[in-house]
């Protein structure tokens, strides 16, 4: 078999589990609304994140467990010293997850849940703008697509009759999406010298332990509740906290970056459909064009490096 053709089969399997991925994220808005429905914000995101956390603690035991024997003195040294390094950084991560997925939790209190699902996807806008202040710069086609992708989130969520009147829940969701290039790039920053999967739970726990002690001091928690909505945690935080950052791993392992990122972004999709199927969430016209407008130029900005490179080298080729 061709390397081509090697090349070819593994981007199609990376790019299914990442769309798997993808599903899971997107139907886990459903369940943080319904969860919304007899618990309160900190509640849900420090029993989900805990739940999430306790997944990937399993995943590594068996993987210490199953891959960790028949190691050297200096193979054992070189993974606790990662291991140190993957906790240190998970905490500064974590602190930061925790207030992006609270402020998206608590965005479901004024606002639906497609609606957040795609303005949370702006932070694949915010990560390059962003990006600028470490010496980061985009190629010239994101612009366009900030601005396309800014277009859409003013018909999504602006009524032009009363233009100053923004919704809190949609507000709440555009912190979110700030919040999150945030996480990300510094996510992006400690990736090289850490253990993702040691970094993923360190910063799981962090935010649940946290959101834990936020919910004793301002909610009033029950049992009684938490039961009502156990099937909601339960997928919110084993399937989208857990697996499905699993299934990230595992599929940008297979897939290149483009096809990566382009099946990733599915996800505000999945959440739209989702919310419309079982929530019986519907959006006007005006607000069904800004998702488009928004999809279009998230979709366009993951593959704008190759569209500029290709420009770039027609342009060069031409003037020779």
């Amino acid at each position: 078999m061709s390397s081509g053709s090697e090349k070819a089969r593994s981007n199609v399997k990376g790019a299914l589990i990442l769309l798997f991925a993808s599903t899971i994220w997107g139907t886990s808005f459903v369940a943080q609304s319904q969860g919304m429905e007899r618990i309160e914000a900190f509640t849900f995101n420090g029993i989900r994140t805990l739940m999430g956390a306790g997944v990937l603690l399993i995943y590594l035991f068996l993987r210490r467990t199953l891959f960790g024997r028949g190691l050297d003195d200096d193979e054992r040294a070189a993974r606790r010293a990662k291991t140190v390094r993957s906790v240190k950084s998970g905490l500064i991560v974590g602190v930061l997850l925790f207030i992006a997925s609270n402020l998206q939790q608590f965005a479901f209190n004024d606002t639906t849940a497609g609606k957040i699902a795609f303005i949370t996807a702006l932070y694949m806008f915010f990560v390059p703008l962003f990006g600028l202040v470490i010496g980061k710069r985009p190629n010239p086609l994101v612009w366009i697509c900030v601005s396309v992708g800014f277009i859409g989130l003013y018909f999504l969520s602006i009524d032009p009759a009363e233009p100053w009147n923004i919704n809190r829940g949609d507000f709440l969701a555009l912190l979110c999406a700030i919040a999150y290039a945030v996480h990300i790039l510094t996510v992006e920053h400690f990736a090289a010298d850490t253990d993702g999967i040691t970094l993923s739970f360190t910063q799981f726990t962090v935010s649940g332990v946290v959101s834990c002690l936020m919910m004793f001091l301002f909610e009033s928690p029950n049992l009684t509740d938490i039961n009502a909505v156990i099937f909601p945690l339960l997928y919110s935080g084993v399937m989208s906290c857990g697996i499905a950052f699993t299934l990230q791993v595992i599929g940008q392992k297979y897939a290149e970056a483009t096809v990566a990122s382009l099946a990733m972004c599915m996800e505000s999709v999945f959440g739209v459909i989702s919310a419309a199927i079982i929530l019986g969430d519907r959006m006007s016209g005006r607000e069904t064009l800004g998702c488009a407008l928004m999809f279009t130029a998230i979709v366009f900005s993951q593959v704008s490096d190759l569209v500029w490179s290709r420009i770039r080298h027609a342009g060069a080729g031409s003037g020779t």
